[in-house]
């Protein structure tokens, strides 16, 4: 974990540090602005990462306020870098045949600072219509036909979110929109597939982020499980913030609803780096079911889709991908993942990938859509 980490921040300081000297060789020689440049640019580049550090001693406020800094400069961070690779290409290209008029080539300062500006205000436009999109919370419907088994039901109208990352920067005003929509789906049972909290349960508790979650209204309950994030912020809190939410965590385990279907959690493969143990394998975890009933697997991370296929798992719901959240990380993601989002069907098992309710990092969607996945699943 620690080499993780330390790979983590020497590439994210080599790339502020790109962005930062070419925001340096504007300024021109202004020794005092140059030096409030220098400090607001490591206050807010680093804020994220200070925040977690310092959250025991920082006042409330300025600890929201910090990490909603911190967090939003990583997306104004990327389209930077994107926007600065673009210029520099084109005057390689420039250099060699000479098609921009001459005062691009020139050293004149003025030049420099009006590309500056017209980079910052495209980069600031980016990055705001992503936090507009973001807030659009769209309903995903799936209709699927399940074999009845012994199940007494003929029908179930699940709700499905993932990735609500709960926070000060989003916080209460996201979870309430979520709730309201998944109340006006009338859900018969609400599966929560991991990464809930993005910070540790003590801040959330302390700010109230979460009371919405008690507005819930189902037939069956709330059943969730652990995301990575839940790992990152301290596992056994983050199970307790759940219990105190009205949930049921699900780790490694399975819970049989009304006699009629069976809700499979399963920890996250992220569980070694975080407490040395491994979780189990699905097979462990169903070895002692009743396959005659429909099963409903939730795996947060989505590798090794073949597991739940190889297990007669009749659905599987998982998220965490973001399905890359900010573009261009949405084509990474499809690289990376069997399914970076959406719906696949292997066998006969049923997959889908959720891109996610909410956003880790910056409040910012420019790749994805933010979405809550209603499932309308037939018996037969």
């Amino acid at each position: 974990m620690s080499l993780f980490f330390i790979i983590f921040f020497t590439v994210y300081t080599s790339l502020n540090y790109y962005v930062f000297i070419r925001g340096w060789q504007t300024i021109g020689n202004y020794p005092i602005i140059k030096i409030i440049y220098l400090m607001l640019f490591v206050l807010i580049a680093y804020g994220y990462v200070f925040t977690k550090i310092l959250y025991k001693v920082l006042p409330p406020l300025i600890y929201d306020l910090w990490l909603g800094a911190g967090a939003i400069w990583f997306a104004f961070l990327v389209y930077f870098i994107l926007s600065l690779l673009l210029i520099d290409v084109v005057r390689f290209f420039d250099s060699k045949f000479q098609f921009l008029p001459e005062i691009f080539r020139s050293s004149d300062y003025s030049i420099k600072r009006y590309t500056a500006l017209v980079v910052i205000a495209v980069v600031s436009l980016i990055v705001f219509l992503g936090n507009l999109n973001k807030r659009d919370i769209e309903i995903r419907t799936l209709e699927l036909t399940l074999s009845k088994g012994q199940s007494k039901l003929s029908e179930l109208n699940v709700v499905m979110a993932s990735d609500i990352h709960l926070s000060p920067i989003d916080g209460e005003r996201l979870l309430a929109r979520v709730v309201d929509k998944i109340n006006l789906l009338n859900p018969d049972v609400v599966l929560l597939a991991g990464d809930i909290v993005d910070d540790k349960a003590e801040i959330l508790e302390a700010r109230g982020i979460g009371k919405s979650f008690h507005n819930l209204k189902t037939r069956y309950g709330v059943y969730t499980i652990n995301g990575n994030h839940e790992f990152i912020n301290g596992v056994e809190a983050s199970v307790l913030y759940a219990e105190h939410l009205g949930f049921k965590t699900i780790r490694d385990d399975y819970v049989l609803i009304d006699s009629s279907f069976y809700v499979i959690g399963r920890e996250d493969r992220s569980m070694p780096q975080f407490t040395g143990k491994q979780r189990k394998s699905l097979e462990e975890i169903i070895a002692n079911i009743n396959h005659d009933y429909p099963k409903i697997l939730l795996d947060h991370t989505p590798i090794g889709l073949e597991e739940a296929e190889q297990n007669n798992i009749d659905i599987q719901l998982s998220g965490h991908t973001h399905h890359g959240q900010i573009w261009p990380g949405n084509l990474i993601t499809q690289m990376i993942y069997e399914v970076s989002w959406g719906y696949k069907k292997k066998g006969n098992t049923h997959y889908y990938i959720s891109s996610g309710a909410g956003t880790w990092g910056p409040p910012v969607r420019t790749g994805s859509r933010s979405e809550i996945v209603n499932l309308k699943i037939k018996f037969e």
